[in-house]
């Protein structure tokens, strides 16, 4: 272990190792989230789901290791709605503590009535909803271009890919999950945060002007702080509006072991982005509101 510690490499595949990397950074305990885009890649669908089903059994034995320190975030199908609404009740009996629903660039847009039967899933379960960051356009268009060229697209890609999360928190509102499925909790994870009050402000402003028909019995934003969950590793300009995204939303997180995450340097950037913030609102983004969402402490 001495070897790998002092060449800084990541070890997220065995969940002993796995441990001792979050010790080395101070991270009391994570969620991991999942295969991300896998589905995408592969062309049958019922090989896609099965895949899931693998993973989501092995994500389940690999964090009974440490209950306490890692929370798996069980991964769903989204060509396949009815098959994700029986997987989210499935590793609901399993135990696990969370869902995913793997992103695309050319998924159905979330406002579509088709989504109700996972909606219904997920509200009956109660288990958490996330979302991860996922690509705009698609990634297998990098080995058409030239290298120039695509480092052009990757650029564009990467200062933006937080913000794809807006399309489908605007999608959930405008279809009023939230109101019809009161049980639903979401996150949207590594989603960075400055967006965010934009459009909560956006969505009240369009939803009072003209779009009362869509029968919400509460504006967009309580909606959102009552709902809804918003995790980042470092967003300065997020950090400036706390207040209007509502403090007890947000949850900070070092995405480890991407290699654009803070691992195993969190301290320093937490205290670079949090110094200007009362020791309490720093506890409650660094340790109280993840703590007491995935119920790892009272």
């Amino acid at each position: 272990y001495k070897d790998y510690f002092e060449k800084g490499l990541r070890r997220p595949g065995d969940p002993h190792l796995r441990v001792k990397d979050m010790d080395r950074d101070g991270v009391d305990a994570e969620v991991i989230y999942g295969i991300l885009a896998a589905c995408a890649k592969m062309k049958d669908p019922e090989a896609a789901d099965e895949m899931l089903r693998i993973y989501n059994d092995f994500l389940h034995d690999f964090t009974n290791h440490y209950p306490d320190r890692m929370i798996g975030l069980a991964c769903l199908p989204y060509n396949n709605i009815e098959g994700a609404a029986r997987e989210v009740r499935r590793v609901a009996k399993k135990g696990m503590k969370g869902v995913e629903l793997s992103c695309s660039w050319h998924m159905t847009s979330m406002w579509h009535p088709m989504w109700d039967p996972l909606w219904e899933a997920v509200n009956e379960t109660q288990l958490p909803l996330h979302f991860h960051t996922f690509p705009a356009t698609d990634p297998e268009l990098r080995k058409q271009l030239e290298p120039s060229i695509a480092r052009r697209m990757t650029y564009s890609g990467l200062c933006r890919f937080q913000m794809t999360l807006a399309t489908i928190l605007t999608d959930l509102m405008g279809a009023a999950v939230f109101e019809r499925f009161p049980n639903i909790r979401v996150v949207f994870g590594e989603s960075g945060i400055g967006w965010i009050p934009y459009v909560i402000d956006r969505m009240d402003f369009e939803y009072k002007d003209q779009y009362q028909d869509l029968k919400l019995k509460k504006m967009p934003s309580e909606y959102w702080r009552n709902q809804c969950r918003a995790t980042f590793q470092y967003d300065r300009v997020g950090t400036k509006l706390i207040e209007d995204m509502g403090v007890e939303t947000l949850m900070w997180g070092s995405d480890f072991p991407h290699p654009d995450g803070v691992w195993p340097e969190s301290k320093k950037y937490i205290d670079d982005q949090f110094k200007h913030l009362p020791p309490d609102v720093v506890y409650k983004m660094t340790c109280e509101n993840a703590g007491k969402f995935y119920g790892l402490m009272n």
